[in-house]
Formats: C-alpha cells, structure tokens, sequence
C-alpha cells in the first residue's frame, strides 16, 4: 500500500477506527460524506481543519481495506 501517513488509529480514539490524523474524524465518515453524493469541496466546507490529501488518503485507505476481504452484497 502507498503511503498513508495521515491515517492513524489509536485504541483511545473512536474505539481504535481508522482515523484522519488522529482526530475524531473516521475514514468511515469521510468515505459515507463522498459515497453519498457530497463533493470534496463540500466536506471541505463541512470539516474546515481536514485537507484535501486527507480525503484522499482516507479513500485510497478505504479501498484498500475493499480489497483485503471478500464482502458479499445483496443481491437487489
């Protein structure tokens, strides 16, 4: 995996999730505020101490983990 120097996990934050340079802030919460439509501007706006390298580390984080395991979907 590339670099991903701003994602940090310590068990004393958000129960030891994936986090944005040790602040309260999940990949998961980043990655949901993208998949649902939000564009990085926006999430800028929202969260005005993350950078746009933040965001974009917490995405490629977040594929990687996509890739470590299967994840079966439902079928619709």
């Amino acid at each position: 995996m590339g670099q991903l120097n701003r994602i940090t996990q310590q068990p004393d934050v958000m129960g030891g999730k994936a986090c944005i340079r040790g602040m309260r802030v999940t990949v998961g919460m980043i990655v949901g505020q993208i998949g649902a439509g939000h564009s990085f501007e926006e999430v800028l706006v929202d969260y005005p101490y993350l950078e746009r390298e933040d965001i974009m580390q917490a995405l490629r984080y977040a594929a990687w983990r996509a890739e470590e395991r299967e994840v079966i979907l439902a079928s619709t």
